[in-house]
């Protein structure tokens, strides 16, 4: 017998679309409305199946009210998360990932700082067969607090992912949905955009327009950055420390034959030693065991902060369809 019309129209909508598009929001509530307007547009202009999951970050303002409402009036909106308090980011990113149904995941800042209409930019070297597509912005408007900080960020997950992405600050990304799963993400495993494109050998980036904050500020303050920056220097903690030894070991053989050909020539490097010179190699070192000393440490109270097994993110209510 053959399935009525309604029930194929149920079996087509439980299908899993082919982007899920998910957005983080932090004191948003001047800015929703406008951006989903522009969202809505342009994944409409895509002519492919999607689905939108909007994350409120611990906003205590009318953010969560404002997503509620597009939940109701919109069903391409699929879930609408709450979380008990502000938790980052990041974290509100992976709350959307394990809800996330689509064969590619998309995700995008909500402050109207970036472009929605852009997305088709993305989507064209999606279809070309990479598995990260990311956006850079090629004229950044922020102010130099942000931009600095942001440059040694860069510079920091390049090397820890062996990548040469230029801006991986940039939430403007789409992802193959099966490499993100990989992970296993939840509140005890947040998602890691250093991890992911580590583990991708096809990337690709695409420049795409940067807007001056028109409403409220960022939630990604220096000490937040300055955070984020430690933990992927601790997640590349094999490899500066296998450069620290080999360098170091250089040097001993540099100085065994320093003193080994001193006993048969004069040598004209370092034919002296002045207290001073002693002086500021001892300065010089201690600095460096110092930042060794902090690194070792980092890992270790990461290591011990992960052993509690505490949760990264809370979520107090979920609507989905």
């Amino acid at each position: 017998m053959e399935n009525s019309a309604a029930e194929r129209q149920d079996g087509c909508e439980n299908e899993a679309p082919e982007f899920s598009v998910l957005i983080s929001c932090y004191y948003e509530e001047q800015s929703i409305d406008e951006f989903y307007s522009s969202l809505s547009a342009a994944m409409e202009s895509l002519g492919r199946s999607y689905e939108i999951i909007m994350v409120n970050d611990g906003s205590t303002d009318g953010t969560f009210q404002k997503l509620k409402e597009i939940f109701d009036r919109d069903p391409k909106v699929s879930a609408v998360i709450d979380f008990f308090k502000n938790s980052g980011q990041l974290a509100g990113i992976t709350a959307g990932m394990c809800q996330a149904r689509g064969q590619a995941i998309l995700l995008m800042d909500s402050d109207l700082q970036l472009e929605p209409k852009e997305i088709p930019l993305l989507v064209h070297e999606y279809d070309k067969g990479y598995d990260v597509v990311s956006g850079y912005r090629k004229q950044r408007r922020d102010s130099l607090l942000r931009v600095i900080p942001s440059r040694i960020a860069n510079a920091v997950m390049r090397k820890a992912s062996q990548s040469t992405l230029r801006d991986f600050g940039c939430t403007f990304k789409l992802y193959n949905a099966k490499l993100v799963r990989a992970f296993e993400l939840g509140p005890f495993h947040l998602f890691s955009t250093v991890d992911a494109i580590s583990r991708a050998e096809r990337c690709r980036e695409v420049p795409v327009t940067h807007h001056p904050r028109r409403y409220g500020k960022s939630g990604w303050t220096f000490k937040k950055l300055w955070r984020y920056n430690m933990e992927n220097v601790v997640s590349m903690s094999e490899r500066p420390f296998q450069v620290l030894a080999l360098v170091s070991f250089v040097f001993a053989v540099l100085f065994g034959i320093r003193v080994i050909v001193d006993y048969f020539t004069p040598f004209k490097i370092l034919d002296s030693v002045s207290t001073g010179l002693l002086l500021n190699a001892i300065v010089i070192s201690s600095f460096i065991i110092v930042a060794i000393l902090c690194i070792i440490g980092e890992f270790t109270i990461r290591s011990f902060m992960s052993s509690r097994h505490l949760p990264k993110y809370i979520i107090r209510e979920i609507f989905q369809r």
